[in-house]
């Protein structure tokens, strides 16, 4: 699967929220997630756990550089009593490379989730994830991209790159 995707800081959470409350029709939907991240040859691997006990187990690849970028990702689906031995079996022989805890508002705006993070220990950050149809290029994905920058409030220089946990090891 592909999408294009934008990460930035959020100076100001409650006004991103009201846009994407107003733009998506909808109140959002809480998430609180358990990321934890494993060492890997290529791309990022991480095990997500949900509050319910259940979780994902995602590999993606995307470039750490600001702005929209393109990430492809897999994704298998874990039941709750599988995760921790799962987790067990990742570390031993991968090894964990980071932990990232945080409250999650998923708003869903015609193909793009916009997730406004709460990140234990780092603040407030709002991601863009551009659903490519089959159809439609990496440029039609970062049209949208932008212009839902823009009407959300989000300002360039606020875009970061990486992942959550690169910020937490850099802190």
């Amino acid at each position: 699967m592909k999408n294009v995707e934008i990460k930035a800081r959020v100076k100001e959470v409650a006004k991103i929220i009201e846009r994407a409350k107003a733009l998506s029709g909808t109140n959002g939907e809480i998430i609180k997630q358990h990321d934890t991240f494993y060492e890997v040859q290529q791309g990022r691997l991480k095990l997500r756990r949900f509050e319910n006990g259940d979780a994902e187990l995602l590999h993606y690849e995307r470039p750490d550089v600001e702005g929209p970028k393109l990430s492809s990702y897999e994704k298998a689906e874990i039941k709750s009593e599988s995760v921790s031995n799962l987790h067990k079996v990742l570390d031993k022989a991968l090894g964990s490379v980071g932990v990232v805890k945080k409250v999650r508002c998923l708003f869903m705006i015609e193909q793009t989730r916009v997730h406004i993070d709460s990140v234990e220990d780092l603040g407030d950050f709002m991601e863009l994830e551009v659903v490519l149809k089959p159809e439609q290029s990496v440029e039609d994905g970062e049209k949208i991209a932008y212009s839902l920058m823009k009407s959300l409030g989000i300002d360039k220089n606020d875009l970061i790159s990486g992942a959550y946990t690169d910020l937490l090891k850099k802190k």
